[in-house]
């Protein structure tokens, strides 16, 4: 991070300490959001109010999508922002929690934290405007080995301290969907099938369960069963069909002409969308 020249009230010593204190610290701590949170956070001051004067915006988590996890697979979320100060920036953090009141940790019911300090580099043509960059590196297996009701809506917590030791933050700067991934098959029979005939197709939609470490059937879901004629780019919607209580799928249509068929699951508020790859039969 550059920091800029600047006249400062406090002596060096107790800025420097506003730098390492949150630097230094074990990774083992700064994982523990809802600690970190509430030593920003105060009862008698608003998360929304600041000791100091730094402002966040333009946001965005995981390029504007949504955060979709497996069962083992560990995935890394860039966080990027602009932090604003004319005293200048020493230093930010960012975290992403899910709760109601980020100054009460018995209100916190989910909290990440990053493995080192946000990055900022401050702008050639504007004084104290800062863009900053924050990477998560997310374990399902060990961050949400204590259930599956963390997915849904996070929300990005910012601080910052200026040149002057001053903590501000935000703690509702923008939110994203945490998702649990989906699975889903698909088996066309017969194979070939005479044109008229019956075709039967079955598959099985799934999801990660975090507390199991497996995906598991997701149970009376609507998924779309969908036709691309062979020779085409484009599949088309032929009917509807809910998932049963284990997840499976069966239905039926009639053959008409060479092609594809797939299902197609939109997602839900807690779960990631999914296409299953397209079973191609030919009709004689």
């Amino acid at each position: 991070m550059r920091i800029r020249a600047a006249a400062v009230v406090l002596s060096s010593a107790v800025v420097l300490s506003a730098l390492a204190l949150p630097a230094t610290a074990q990774a083992s701590e700064r994982a523990d959001g809802a600690t970190k949170l509430r030593s920003f956070a105060s009862k008698t001051v608003s998360p929304k109010d600041s000791l100091g004067a730094t402002k966040f915006s333009d946001a965005v988590i995981n390029g504007g999508k949504d955060i979709v996890l497996g069962v083992t697979a560990k995935k890394s979320v860039t966080v990027t922002y602009t932090a604003s100060n004319e005293s200048g920036i020493a230093l930010t953090e960012a975290f992403l929690w899910q709760g109601t009141d980020s100054s009460n940790v018995d209100d916190i019911t989910g909290s990440l934290g990053t493995d080192d300090d946000a990055t900022c580099t401050e702008s050639t043509t504007q004084q104290g405007v800062y863009s900053c960059k924050a990477v998560f590196n997310i374990d399902p297996a060990h961050d949400f080995a204590d259930g599956n009701g963390v997915a849904g809506t996070w929300k990005l917590f910012l601080g910052a301290w200026d040149l002057y030791a001053n903590a501000s933050y935000n703690d509702d700067v923008t939110t994203t969907k945490l998702k649990r991934a989906a699975t889903l098959t698909v088996n066309a029979s017969p194979e070939p099938v005479k044109k008229g005939k019956t075709i039967t197709v079955t598959g099985k939609l799934s999801r990660a369960n975090w507390t199991t470490g497996r995906y598991a059937g997701y149970a009376t879901q609507p998924v779309l069963l969908q036709f691309r004629k062979k020779g085409s780019d484009t599949y088309t919607t032929l009917k509807t069909v809910t998932s049963s209580s284990t997840g499976t799928l069966t239905t039926t249509t009639t053959a008409g002409v060479d092609g594809y068929y797939r299902f197609s699951f939109a997602g839900t508020t807690t779960t990631g969308s999914v296409k299953a790859t397209g079973d191609f039969v030919d009709v004689q």
